[in-house]
């Protein structure tokens, strides 16, 4: 009875499945069989494995051979199994012994001369292995880097098939992979390179401590790109469990860099005006790969002139901003992926973008048109929604050194944070922006009577929704954050409404 089985793990998103590879070799006409649902680039290896094991000078099995990825009602989607399907072949032939490879996780894809090379999703699926309780685990050199920030396990490298199968048979051992290095810190664009608009300045001050979304409209050379760009740079880094989060996303989508490691900074995803909506929330074929939206997880996701984009590709933001969560269905199942980002979006007022009004060729329709782009409940969900002016000449010829750069900004930012995680983390939530509406509309947290006189105006008019109302409130309490007060009240809540509405707050009668 030849017989041997070792493993690998399937992806689906970021979440892995431990996958048990077995071999079987038996009497009959030559040839690789696959049972246990392999995609197309799964049963695309049988040539690729066996060249691979050819030009390592090893014999490649002239025998029926059948392979059995198990469980068999899972599907096993690219070519990170090469490595595994390859060594359990040689070991159910006798080439390596069949003990060694068991127990083992494979992740790497196989080159025609043997050489193993970097496959997607190498992180999320050493992280599945550890869960697996898996205790060894093989990748590329090119994702040594990655799978090594996952601890708790041993990851192991080899560069070659040839080197695999000499260390399974008792030659030199394989080499660990290296630990984490923190590269140099990229540098962000600062604030101060921002001529003016202190009011804008104000709203990114504050959508970065409470995590809210923010709106930018204004005409062309105001600044409404510069400000959008220059919000990661006063945001705070990313903790451990939320980098890992950020990075495995990014190694499943394979956009992160070699050697990148932990990605520690918030993610800025800005996509072109002409993306599809599969580019921005995620899709393609099979289950689907992580789009803008997933990208920018934990960051900031930039949407410039965002009345050019198509209003259902922008319509379709509208269930993650609420969920923090996209889910793709597809003929082959249902895969997710987090997004919870900060959205901002900058527009021109009209269509032809003139920079002063008496310069606008528009008519009154035309511009209303242009604006209904943005739909009524997408900017329903966006917290802030600012109106930008030209630039002064005044401002725009002023000494640079008199604007306040990013790290000054960021402290305070980090100080509102830190004040909400503390007044939140009973119920497990980091910002302001992730709080309920039910909670904050509670007695407990709501601000009290003589503050919410103006609300009440608001609400009465129909100025505000119930979802408006909500983040209002949650603006309300990264004011008084901001400020240091213990809770919101009267100004707070006048402030968070015309950030809000652009319209001053009013008394009830």
């Amino acid at each position: 009875m030849a017989l041997a089985s070792t493993l690998s793990i399937a992806l689906a998103g970021v979440s892995g499945r431990l996958v048990e590879v077995e071999a079987d070799l038996s009497a009959g006409l030559p040839g690789l069989t696959f049972t246990g649902l392999a995609d197309v680039s799964v049963l695309e290896s049988r040539d690729r494995i066996r060249a691979a094991v050819l030009n390592s000078g090893l014999n490649w099995p002239n025998r029926r051979i059948t392979v059995a990825l198990l469980p068999a009602d899972v599907r096993k989607y690219g070519s990170g199994f090469d490595v595994a399907l390859a060594v359990s072949v040689l070991a159910a032939a006798g080439e390596v012994p069949a003990a060694a490879v068991a127990g083992v996780v494979w992740l790497a894809e196989l080159g025609l001369d043997g050489r193993l090379r970097p496959v997607r999703g190498t992180l999320p699926a050493v992280l599945a292995a550890r869960e697996a309780g898996v205790a060894r685990v093989v990748v590329a050199p090119g994702n040594a880097g990655e799978a090594a920030l996952v601890t708790g396990l041993e990851v192991l490298t080899a560069g070659s098939l040839g080197e695999i199968v000499l260390s399974l048979r008792g030659g030199a051992a394989l080499a660990g992979a290296p630990a984490d290095r923190a590269g140099q810190p990229v540098p962000l664009p600062d604030l101060a390179d921002v001529v003016g608009q202190p009011v804008a300045r104000r709203a990114l001050e504050i959508a970065a401590a409470g995590a809210h979304h923010l709106l930018l409209e204004g005409v062309p050379g105001a600044g409404k790109t510069m400000l959008a760009e220059r919000l990661p740079s006063i945001l705070p880094e990313l903790e451990p469990a939320e980098a890992l989060e950020v990075t495995a996303i990014h190694s499943v989508a394979g956009v992160l860099p070699a050697g990148a490691g932990l990605l520690r900074r918030p993610p800025l995803q800005a996509p072109h005006h002409t993306s599809s909506m599969a580019a921005l929330v995620g899709g393609g074929t099979g289950l689907g790969r992580p789009g803008a939206a997933s990208l920018a997880h934990r960051g900031v996701l930039v949407l410039d002139e965002a009345a050019e984009f198509k209003p259902t590709v922008l319509d379709s933001l509208r269930q993650p901003l609420e969920s923090g969560l996209v889910v793709l269905h597809r003929t082959g199942g249902a895969v997710s992926y987090p997004a919870r980002f900060q959205l901002v979006m900058a527009t021109n007022p009209c269509p032809c973008g003139a920079g002063k009004d008496t310069d606008c060729s528009c008519t009154p329709d035309a511009r209303r048109r242009y604006r209904r782009r943005l739909s009524g409940p997408l900017l329903d969900r966006i917290d802030l929604q600012i109106p930008i002016d030209p630039v002064s000449r005044a401002d725009l010829l002023a000494d640079r050194d008199g604007r306040e750069p990013s790290a000054v900004v960021a402290g305070r930012v980090m100080a509102a944070r830190a004040a909400a995680r503390q007044r939140w983390a009973p119920f497990g939530w980091r910002s302001n922006a992730e709080v309920p509406g039910s909670v904050l509309r509670s007695r407990a947290w709501r601000p009290p009577r003589a503050a919410l006189g103006r609300l009440d105006a608001e609400l009465e008019r129909g100025g505000l929704s119930a979802r408006g109302c909500d983040r209002v409130l949650r603006l309300c309490w990264t004011l008084a954050d901001l400020a240091g007060l213990p809770g919101p009240g009267p100004t707070e809540v006048a402030e968070a409404i015309w950030l809000r509405t652009g319209r001053a707050a009013v008394m009830s009668a």
